[in-house]
């Protein structure tokens, strides 16, 4: 199973996402990656934000974890979402270390409207508004694109 932990930093209603395009279609991913061996998460999540943002950050509580399941063409993996905060840079992008095509922040709002990997804009939303985190959401059902 692959383990991918991530970043959700909330400013002002909005969180921090990196758009991807594949295809004619556009995917927002929240900042993170795969671990390296002997790393926790959230040390890849600090590292994974500093390579492709330049940004340094403190990881904070689990915010939310789920599970896609695999494909022909896909393992199995684990999202692990923590809640943090940026505490110095600004974020953009580092085109050697990323494939993302623009860093921006997204309306709190428009999280469920826009194809989010892992596709957890909906759970996002309600975590963000009720102010709880620590949840267990199970398998989730991500639509793919080729």
């Amino acid at each position: 199973m692959r383990c991918r932990p991530a970043l959700v930093i909330l400013e002002n209603n909005h969180v921090l996402v990196m758009k991807y395009q594949y295809g004619t279609q556009f995917i927002y991913n929240l900042p993170g990656g795969n671990t390296d061996p002997g790393e926790s998460f959230p040390e890849t999540v600090a590292r994974e934000c500093l390579e492709e943002l330049g940004i340094d950050v403190e990881v904070g509580p689990l915010m939310l974890m789920g599970e896609i399941q695999a494909t022909d063409k896909r393992p199995t993996s684990l999202h692990i979402l923590f809640s943090g905060e940026i505490l110095g840079g600004i974020p953009v992008l580092q085109p050697d270390e990323t494939t993302a095509m623009e860093v921006l922040w997204l309306p709190v709002s428009q999280l469920s409207d826009v194809h989010m990997y892992p596709n957890v804009g909906v759970e996002l939303q309600d975590l963000i508004f009720t102010q709880s985190q620590g949840r267990y959401v199970g398998t989730i059902d991500q639509p793919w694109i080729d």
